[in-house]
């Protein structure tokens, strides 16, 4: 496995954003990975993610949206964000020959959503979402999922089962009204999948788990196309 780091050319940003490719020898499919809304690519969750996906050969794409290359901290307007995430659909690096899933954790998965949600026809076989952030904390809601029904390509949920930003009980049917939506639950797991010791497993353990499903699943959907 390779990792490569460099700059994705964007118009909101004449510097462009910092990013990384983690490239395994004989990929299998490719995954723009974006991170959460408050942390960077670099936090260790999206390391060792995207780690775990490369090993089980997936070429996995990191960036950083504009707001964390200017260390603001607070995300930048959904539009702003979209527009990033469609020019790095299209910053490939020759791979353009292997499917495309994008996807992200929590903010960074959501904005994904809406990326396809108003460009349909992109090359995207599917979405991934870390942890679909479906509500605020103790606001349950799922008024900021309406959108996934229009989509048309699979959809893979990663959720914990003690996920305080996605209601089960809401978030379930959410996915059934999707066309190709799949749950794929973390017992015990919060909104960073992070599992308690009676669990009987550990949080390396978990972003295995996760990492595998991730692999079964694009194989699935590559394999059904």
């Amino acid at each position: 496995m390779k990792l490569e780091e460099f700059k994705i050319p964007v118009e909101e940003h004449e510097e462009g954003l910092s990013a990384r490719w983690f490239l395994p020898e004989n990929p299998i499919a490719q995954v723009l990975m974006t991170h959460g809304a408050g942390a960077p690519m670099q936090h260790s969750f999206m390391s060792t993610s995207a780690q775990l996906l490369a090993d089980r050969g997936l070429a996995v794409l990191q960036y950083n949206f504009v707001y964390m290359e200017l260390g603001t901290g607070r995300p930048d307007v959904q539009k702003k964000t979209v527009s990033t995430i469609v020019q790095a659909i299209k910053f490939q690096k020759n791979l353009s020959d292997l499917p495309l899933f994008i996807g992200g954790k929590s903010y960074g998965g959501r904005m994904c959503s809406w990326a396809i949600t108003e460009n349909p026809s992109a090359p995207v076989k599917g979405l991934i979402y870390w942890g679909f952030p479906l509500h605020a904390p103790g606001k349950p809601s799922s008024d900021r999922a309406t959108h996934l029904e229009k989509i048309q390509i699979p959809q893979l949920f990663l959720q914990g089962s003690r996920d305080k930003l996605a209601d089960l009980d809401l978030l379930k049917p959410v996915i059934v009204n999707t066309k190709q939506g799949e749950l794929f639950l973390i017992d015990e797991g919060d909104h960073s999948f992070k599992v308690p010791k009676r669990s009987g497993k550990t949080n390396d353990e978990v972003l295995v788990h996760l990492a595998d499903k991730v692999r079964d699943w694009v194989n699935l959907v590559v394999t059904s196309v």
